[in-house]
């Protein structure tokens, strides 16, 4: 029987499609995106495609969500009968938005909150919210359920590729994917986030073609010998080659607990630019 004294909140870069926010009567924080002359709230009032639009004119700035906009989210929640809540953020390695949630939760003594630092971004991030509403489905009380989700984290991950570096690297969020900025040589990483949270390298292939196989190839090697899984596939203005990956991988997405496709949200868009395609998968126990 489903706790219902327990909400989870994810922030708006977790990337959960609408349809599945909605199955799992999930909560999101927007991230903002400030252009020079007025700021957006991530998902709500601006589409990726207006972003990528928008770069030949401005190429736009991220900011988290403000802690006033936090607490009011929290005082919604609550408004809605929840005293508990499990927050799934992104990466503390590529955004503030943990520590911002984390320090708005401890600031409150009418509810008890659990941020979890997914160590991750996008679809990996929103495995990890969507495995903690699955366990509440379950009637999992809200300790056993925090924990699950933590222990969780770890089997969570997300490759992409981008089709340039150059917006990583503008807005700073680089990590450990260096060395390899050979675009004359075509070289494209494989990128991932490390056990502590920051992008790195996992393979180097060069041209767009390979890149989307060693995807596909890294996608086969983690789920070998799993028949529990979550699988999702992403784009950011690049649906065509997303759906080219999804006939490729029929098999693992027929035999997947849940299947998740779309476009990434445009904050995360502003940091990778036009052509990014990532796949995320989760393992889930037994």
């Amino acid at each position: 029987m489903k706790n219902k004294e327990i909400a989870v909140l994810v922030d708006s870069c977790n990337d959960i499609s609408m349809e599945l926010t909605e199955r799992y009567g999930l909560y999101t924080m927007p991230l903002m995106i400030n252009y020079t002359d007025r700021s957006y709230k991530d998902r709500v009032d601006i589409t990726p495609q207006e972003v990528y639009d928008s770069f030949q004119k401005e190429i736009p700035k991220t900011s988290l969500p403000l802690g006033s906009d936090i607490d009011q989210l929290l005082d919604q929640i609550k408004a809605d009968g929840h005293t508990k809540v499990i927050v799934s953020a992104i990466s503390s390695g590529l955004s503030g938005t943990y520590q911002s949630m984390k320090l708005v939760a401890e600031s409150r003594d009418d509810m008890e909150i659990a941020v979890i630092d997914t160590l991750n971004i996008g679809i990996g991030s929103g495995f990890v919210g969507i495995y903690a509403a699955e366990l509440l489905e379950k009637g999992l009380d809200f300790e056993t359920a925090v924990q699950k989700t933590q222990d969780a984290v770890k089997d969570s991950t997300v490759f992409f590729g981008v089709k340039t570096l150059e917006y990583l690297i503008k807005g700073g969020r680089i990590g450990k994917v260096s060395g390899i900025l050979g675009s004359a040589l075509k070289i494209k990483p494989i990128i991932s986030c490390n056990p502590e949270g920051i992008y790195d390298t996992i393979a180097k292939v060069r041209g767009r073609k390979q890149s989307i196989q060693k995807m596909i190839e890294l996608t086969r090697e983690t789920l070998a010998g799993h028949k529990n899984y979550y699988l999702g596939i992403c784009h950011g203005a690049a649906e065509d080659e997303m759906l080219q990956i999804k006939s490729e991988i029929q098999d693992l997405i027929q035999n997947a607990k849940l299947f998740s496709e779309g476009q990434i949200s445009p904050v995360l868009g502003v940091h990778t630019g036009p052509g990014l395609l990532g796949i995320g998968v989760m393992i889930l126990e037994g």
